[in-house]
């Protein structure tokens, strides 16, 4: 039985503490929880207790150290705050610990080579959770694509829509700053570029960025003639009839989460997404090329009516599109087993010559599609054969957040910017070659 520890108790790890208590309670046991509020540690013992398995250990964030000495489990579990996942997967490692992380890895490139350079310096294993790849239909495309019924992948079009209910919580919490997350490009398309490098089979060599705040935050809002206006949600009366405002006190969730932990360190979750201080973009355009040769044009909107994505792949024997709208949450809000579960997917199948034809994908139950049961399965119990060589480790979260980190750069120097002009990058692209 592997034992675990866990780093960060918001919305984000309640999945993997009710998969340890619940369905993989006889391979893993929880030892300890690591946190800078205790009040959201007890609502997650709380919950472990609800779930049978039983209180653990809590530790403040300082204590990690102490917590890794005396519990010694073998991985360490990392859903805290992007900006420092670097800092407790490095440590847990230099500690003799494995290590599961929440994408995305972190947040600019040099965290990533620190955990490059970790990875290599104490040989632990490093496992990124890409859900999406679990999901039957991106795991379809992955299909058609290894099958060559593509031919020659040339050009990609990915279009993502976030809505004003998953979209707009970006920009109420902790994400905002983009100190915290990288902005979108790193901490929700690092989701989008993963599955375009597991796709391909390739990963980017140069990526042109263009991107800005266009709808949310204050001065938008005062443009489209808003006048009224609330620093959060909580007891402000203009919030009241808002339908960009989150009440957390009408969630269960929420409420033992964050309104009633604010009073140990100050956070608030429930900020007004047209408020000041937001320096993440909600709009933005992104060509990349890939090693292979195969072009991206990739775009993210965070304030669509609706949620999901628009792909195309134009290859050498046709065309395949996917349209997927899909049901939107917000994290923490007590819709976990929601999360990415599906309105409507088609898959669409256009040879170049000869009918359309539509694809069949057989879906499971859960988050996803199905997705999120497999991923934890083989986190946590015993994987099954896979084909398709979903399992993501450090070098498939480096690459997926360098196309982000790349297209963050390009937007402040205005140029394309190669991955190469990355050490860490570098590094990787060379350790790859070597092993070709």
């Amino acid at each position: 039985m592997k034992t675990y520890a866990l780093v960060g108790t918001g919305g984000r790890s309640g999945m993997y503490l009710e998969a340890i208590a619940t369905s993989y309670s006889q391979s893993a046991r929880l030892v300890a929880l690591c946190d800078t509020n205790q009040t959201r540690m007890d609502y997650a013992n709380r919950n472990l207790e609800s779930w049978g398995h039983g209180a653990v250990a809590t530790w403040k964030a300082a204590d990690f150290e102490q917590m890794i000495a005396e519990h010694r489990p073998d991985i360490v579990i990392v859903t805290s705050v992007d900006r420092t996942h670097d800092r407790y997967i490095i440590r847990a490692m230099e500690l003799g610990c494995d290590v599961i992380t929440e994408k995305p890895m972190t947040v600019d490139a040099e965290r990533c080579l620190a955990i490059v350079n970790a990875v290599e310096r104490t040989g632990r294993d490093l496992r990124v959770t890409f859900n999406y790849r679990y999901a039957p239909h991106h795991s379809k495309l992955r299909e058609l694509i290894l099958n060559n019924t593509l031919g020659e992948v040339f050009s990609v079009h990915f279009e993502w829509l976030l809505n004003t209910q998953h979209g707009a919580d970006y920009f109420r919490r902790w994400h905002r700053d983009k100190r915290n997350s990288g902005g979108l490009l790193v901490h929700k398309s690092t989701h989008h570029f993963d599955l375009v490098n597991f796709w391909l089979g390739s990963v980017p060599e140069s990526v042109y960025a263009q991107g800005d705040l266009r709808f949310y935050g204050r001065e938008n809002a005062e443009n489209r003639g808003v006048t009224e206006f609330y620093p959060r949600c909580h007891q402000q009366e203009y919030a009241r009839h808002d339908p960009f405002a989150l009440h957390m006190e009408d969630r269960a969730m929420l409420k033992s989460l964050y309104l009633e932990a604010e009073h140990e360190d100050g956070y608030l979750r429930d900020q007004s997404v047209f408020s000041d201080g937001i320096s993440i973009e909600d709009t933005l355009a992104v060509l990349v090329k890939y090693r292979n040769k195969t072009l991206l044009t990739y775009s993210l909107n965070a304030y669509q009516p609706w949620e999901g994505l628009n792909i195309a792949f134009n290859g050498s024997k046709g065309r395949l599109e996917m349209k997927l709208v899909e049901n939107a949450y917000v994290n923490g809000g007590g819709e976990r087993k929601e999360e990415g579960s599906l309105m409507d997917c088609q898959i669409t199948w256009y040879p170049m010559f000869g009918a359309p034809e539509q694809i069949a994908v057989e879906y499971g139950k859960g988050g996803h599609g199905g997705g999120d049961a497999l991923i934890l399965q083989e986190l946590f119990g015993q994987p099954a054969p896979d084909p398709l060589k979903r399992r993501a480790d450090y070098h498939d979260g480096a690459m997926s957040i360098l196309t982000g980190i790349c297209g963050n750069l390009s937007m402040q120097r205005n140029r394309p910017v190669f991955i190469d002009e990355l050490p860490v990058a570098r590094m990787l692209l060379a350790r790859k070659n070597k092993e070709q």
